[in-house]
């Protein structure tokens, strides 16, 4: 299997980079950490990798608006770039302010002459939230949930929910399989767990291609059974539910 890179990309206020650059190690690939300085100072960096990462955090400290102010850099300065990259059949993954960020720079939905198709905005709770979610997958387009019908992880956040910008632009993602992961039914049963109320339970959202991922919950943190919640009590696969996210993408480049 050749051995992909991954640039883990990061900036003021990023906290998941490590954790995430170590999945991405466990799961075969070589990580490398850079500040979006660097990365704007030297836009060839991105050259040397196959696969792009957006961590979670609080980049910038969501002083606009959760990942507003690194949007803005990414398209004054390196939206050539980010196209080009993926252009070339390369991977984008961007977790919970990293999906933030690749909707609203349109990486991930391409924008129209009306706008942006969809943002993510405050919870219905109107608060931040930390728990485990259920969820469900059905795509058949998105590259990091190949051979993936459910999972169990944990969110942390509080601009998360999906909406977006009419019903076309929602029957039109879901025609085309870019709904690629759901809030869904504890144990199978009764009612959504939709906790921060986005449109058709939303909680990840896949590019036509496939290549580019943005999901609120953190597959990082959940890699290894004793990250479960209850791993002390249940009989448990040695690796976490998050950690398919991370081989399916090194896998990709096999």
């Amino acid at each position: 299997m050749t051995q992909p890179n991954v640039l883990i990309l990061r900036a003021p206020g990023t906290n998941c980079d490590q954790e995430t650059g170590y999945a991405f190690e466990k799961a075969g690939a070589k990580a490398n950490y850079h500040h979006i300085n660097q990365l704007i100072e030297s836009p060839q960096l991105i050259s040397e990798a196959q696969i792009l990462c957006l961590p979670g955090g609080f980049s910038y400290g969501d002083d606009i608006a959760a990942g507003k102010i690194l949007a803005s850099q990414f398209q004054s300065k390196l939206s050539d770039v980010i196209h080009e990259f993926h252009s070339a059949g390369k991977l984008i993954l961007g977790i919970c302010n990293g999906f933030q960020i690749l909707i609203k720079t349109g990486f991930l939905l391409e924008p129209t002459d009306e706008g942006l198709p969809a943002t993510l905005t405050w919870n219905d709770s109107g608060r931040f939230v930390d728990r485990w979610v259920n969820l469900k997958s059905d795509s058949s387009v998105c590259v990091f949930l190949k051979d993936t019908d459910k999972m169990y992880l944990p969110i942390a956040h509080a601009e998360g929910k999906f909406v977006p910008r009419s019903d076309k632009v929602l029957d039109d993602l879901r025609s085309s399989n870019q709904l690629a992961l759901t809030y869904a039914c504890s144990n199978g049963t009764g009612a959504v767990d939709n906790f921060n109320g986005s449109t058709a339970d939303v909680a990840g959202v896949c590019d036509p291609t496939g290549r580019i991922f943005g999901l609120m919950p953190h597959p990082e943190r959940f890699i290894d059974r004793t990250h479960h919640p209850h791993w002390t009590r249940l009989e448990l696969p040695e690796a976490g539910d998050g950690m398919k996210i991370f081989r399916n993408a090194v896998e990709y480049f096999a």
